[in-house]
């Protein structure tokens, strides 16, 4: 139903109608004259970040002020108050048939001068074509909707009128403008400046001097890949004219015509000294004579030349394709898994989905082709899928191993032990190289299997290396260095040797490093997805970062839930991820009960031997700082203020202060602090590059805590000496020191025990030894475990298994023998992977858990089933990243 009025413009008739509202003629009752009202669909009207970018266009366009370019007078109500132009559009005279020289010239000439004008003021049309242009009675020309015509509704209209399509620069595969008018840029996603009015204006000048389309496809898809890939035929344009044309319609824009003025002064002077209307003849061809032979070797010459030429000359950019792909509702992603949930093979025709089925995951294939989801059996509790180079095979990681399994099926294979895998590679050699576990070098293991062999080596403040790519040639691999659990933002992007091991640092402050063919490199930062050139001979980037999506979902991990695949398909899961957690009572019916706080970056909780407070830290790009909170009272304070990282909170055993370590990548210390927050911060260490507490003995005289190094990580312990408030460490002595890595130390509630983890068969455990020694040693968890932690109620011991389900052992001790039950879910809920943070504690009843868990709305919303793949991803990197 048509208004009766807008503000105080009286609506008189109704003009038209189309995708981008319905235009009105109307009089103004305050001015008393006719205007024209564009009023915007109710879709974009509702629209806050449309009608705020709406709004500023509006106030740059009203200050246009040229007689080929129809006024702006203002908005009302969501409104466009326009100049009432009389007369015929250009497209509704085209349809009448070419337009004589002369007038078609004078035309595209006042064209030219209101498009200087626009670009004179920095102003861009974006959606030049012959329905935006009207000619008066007069043969004055006006140029309407500058910029203004945007619509987000796909259509498969007319392509010569096709909606406008919009979209934020940074986003991939959308697209601005009418198909059949926008230049390739433009139809690429790219962001576009006034050479793409150029081209636009020269597909208009064909149509006026031919009077048919220049492109024009079934749909608006097909128009797009004309205007992308098809030979441009000029030979129905006057021939004076087709160099002015030709320039317009380059396809790449540092060719084309660089100024629309450039255009106008060509018109000007074509007006001036009419070329000929006729080509001229064509010379007669000469008589024939014998091909002699120096004659046939040229011309074979030439012909091998010209088939050279052909075979080689680079491919024309293939368009952008963006698909949006489902998974059913009842085989979602799991919420909360670890980063690298996806991989897409090589030649991007299969997709291999870890995916939730019944209380685990599975490995599941879908074609590309084809809505059919395949579920792999025997791959139980998958994560981190990888291609083989042929595309035969998958490589995963699942309960603690390194797997693959045919993409046809059958029974998986184990490789070797992975206890936490962040990530592996298959080289072109038949080669794996995997980051097997949490804190801990690249290991190469054999396609077929075998045991694992270190490839690169923690130094400097590593503290792992994962997510690696293997490198063209097999020479070398691209890898994530992190230096901090918890915060990846201080991260680096590293190429290393696979024969010497040497590491050569090509970005900071990036994760989840890519090679791109085509002399790229890919990294992400935050949640968006950057490139830069790269020369792979070098190791270096060798030009600006471009960022390419905006929209990447990372874990907590430094793990990206994305893959490319060598023929250029991009597979992600767009979101900003889970990384937002909850605390939460988890009782032993596996019941969730969430703490009155907002959703952080939690790690490593610490419950107060009382049980009445709770120690943590948050993380964030600002800062990681270790906070306490008053659980009876619900009121939280920030404890540390430290320059750096502070992080990994320990309770003293009378609850009046809390050690923690504090530093940065390479140089960590050991502090300690009062409970409360009263007082300053004491260092009781000497500074190293990799510290950590990890627990007191009961009588609160000696901290046992870790240190990293050159041999890996080993546990200490030292005495706590001197006034509590301003306390040090004596001399440490060395608890558990092996030829393997042990972390994770935790003193029994009677001080004769410590549970430990290590790495010495391979798979990360659980032990068990005396404390202080010596004794014997007791296995504790199978098939994998970590983070142990002891009941205080004497009688059980704790720890995450692979599935991240929190496992319980009972046990009991008498003399130097310890003895330990069967391993038993504490409940089938799982807790979330925060890498190397604790994501739990126990109460001080032993009848409950304090975790970190997942945000629970995320419970209640719709299961995510969606994923992304981009096709011709590389072309459009090409294009973009110079």
């Amino acid at each position: 139903m048509s208004p009766q009025s807008i503000a105080h413009y009286r609506i008189v008739s109704k003009l038209g109608e189309g995708g981008m509202g319905a235009v009105y003629r109307a009089t103004d009752t305050k001015l008393h004259r006719d205007v024209a009202i564009k009023v915007l669909p109710e879709a974009l009207a509702n629209d806050a970040d449309y009608l705020a970018r709406f709004q500023r266009e509006a106030q740059v366009l009203a200050s246009l002020n040229h007689p080929n370019i129809a006024i702006l007078h203002g908005i009302e109500q969501n409104a466009l108050i326009m100049e009432l132009v009389p007369g015929v559009t250009l497209e509704e005279r085209i349809a009448a048939g070419a337009l004589p020289l002369a007038e078609a010239l004078g035309i595209a000439k006042q064209i030219a001068e209101a498009l200087e004008a626009a670009h004179e003021k920095g102003v861009i049309h974006r959606d030049l074509k012959p329905a935006n242009v009207k000619v008066t009675p007069e043969g004055v020309v006006k140029v309407l909707d500058f910029g203004l015509a945007k619509n987000t509704e796909s259509a498969a209209g007319t392509t010569a009128n096709s909606p406008t399509l919009t979209i934020r620069s940074t986003q991939l595969g959308l697209i601005m403008g009418t198909a059949g008018y926008m230049a390739p840029e433009q139809a690429a996603g790219k962001p576009v400046d006034k050479r793409a009015v150029i081209w636009s204006f020269g597909v208009v000048l064909y149509e006026m001097l031919t009077g048919a389309r220049l492109f024009e496809g079934e749909t608006v898809a097909h128009t797009l890949a004309h205007v992308l890939t098809q030979e441009l035929d000029l030979n129905a344009v006057e021939p004076g004219l087709r160099p002015l044309v030709r320039r317009c319609l380059e396809r790449d824009p540092r060719k084309r015509l660089r100024d629309i003025g450039d255009a106008r002064l060509a018109i000007e002077e074509y007006l001036a000294e009419p070329k000929s209307s006729t080509a001229a003849p064509l010379p007669a061809a000469p008589a024939r004579r014998p091909i002699l032979p120096w004659a046939l070797a040229a011309l074979l010459a030439a012909a091998g030349i010209a088939g050279w030429w052909k075979a080689t000359r680079p491919e024309p950019p293939r368009p952008l394709v963006r698909l949006h792909l489902d998974v059913p509702e009842e085989t979602p992603f799991r919420r909360g898994l670890t980063g690298g949930m996806m991989a897409i093979s090589p030649d991007g025709a299969r997709l291999a989905l870890v995916l939730q089925s019944h209380d685990t995951t599975s490995l599941f294939l879908r074609p590309l082709s084809q809505n059919q989801l395949t579920e792999l059996r025997g791959t139980e509790d998958a994560a981190s899928p990888f291609f083989s180079p042929d595309g035969e095979w998958i490589g995963f990681a699942a309960s603690g191993k390194l797997k693959k399994i045919s993409v046809n099926g059958g029974a998986a294979v184990t490789l070797c032990d992975a206890p936490s895998m962040r990530g592996a590679s298959w080289g072109e050699d038949g080669n794996i190289v995997a980051a097997l576990q949490l804190a801990g070098p690249l290991s190469r293991v054999p396609g077929s299997g075998g045991p694992p062999v270190a490839v690169t080596r923690l130094e400097g403040g590593d503290r792992s290396h994962r997510w690696p790519q293997v490198l063209p040639g097999a020479r070398a691999v691209l890898a994530t260095i992190s230096f901090t659990p918890g915060n990846y933002d201080d991260a680096e992007i590293a190429v290393f040797s696979l024969d010497t091991g040497k590491k050569t640092t090509v970005q900071r402050g990036a994760l989840f490093g890519r090679y791109l063919a085509g002399r790229r490199l890919a990294w992400v930062h935050g949640n968006t997805l950057f490139a830069a050139p790269f020369d792979l001979a070098r190791m270096a980037v060798t030009g600006a970062s471009v960022p390419l999506l905006e929209d990447v979902r990372r874990s907590t991990t430094s793990g990206a839930d994305l893959d490319v695949s060598p023929s250029g398909a991009l597979l992600y899961h767009s979101g900003q991820g889970d990384n937002r957690t909850v605390l939460s009572w988890l009782d032993e019916a596996g019941n969730l009960s969430p703490l009155h706080v907002p959703p952080e970056a939690y790690y490593s909780p610490r419950l107060s031997p009382d049980g009445k407070r709770l120690a943590y830290y948050l993380t964030s790009t600002a800062a990681t700082d270790i906070w306490v909170r008053d659980l009876d009272r619900e009121v939280p304070s920030r404890l540390t203020f430290l320059a750096g990282i502070n992080m990994m909170p320990v309770w003293t055993p009378d609850g009046r202060h809390i050690a923690f370590n504090s530093g940065g990548p390479g140089h960590q210390s050991l502090y300690w602090i009062r409970s409360d927050g009263s007082g300053s911060p004491q260092r009781i260490a000497e500074e190293s590059a990799s510290v950590q507490a990890d627990s007191f003995t009961p009588d609160g005289k000696r901290l046992v805590f870790e240190q990293g190094g050159a041999s890996g990580f080993h546990v200490y312990t030292a005495t706590v000496e001197g006034d509590p408030d301003h306390p040090r460490l004596g001399k440490p002595e060395l608890l558990l020191g092996t030829p393997a890595n042990e972390r994770q130390a935790m003193i029994s509630p009677d001080g004769r025990w410590v549970a430990y983890t290590s790495d010495e068969l391979g798979a990360i455990e659980v032990y068990v030894r005396p404390f202080p020694g010596p004794g014997g040693r007791w296995q504790i968890s199978q098939q994998g475990g970590a983070f142990p932690r002891w009941s205080p109620n004497g009688h059980e011991l704790l720890y995450r298994d692979p599935g991240l389900r929190i496992v319980r052992v009972d046990y009991s001790a008498k003399g130097d023998s310890f003895s330990a039950g069967r391993p038993r879910p504490w409940s089938d809920t799982a807790v979330v992977d925060l890498g190397g943070a604790y994501t739990y504690d126990v109460a001080a009843d032993g009848k409950r858990l304090l975790a970190i868990s997942a945000q629970q709305d995320a419970a209640t919303k719709k299961p995510d089933t969606q994923l992304n793949v981009v096709l011709n991803f590389f072309d459009e990197v090409k294009r973009r990243v110079k």
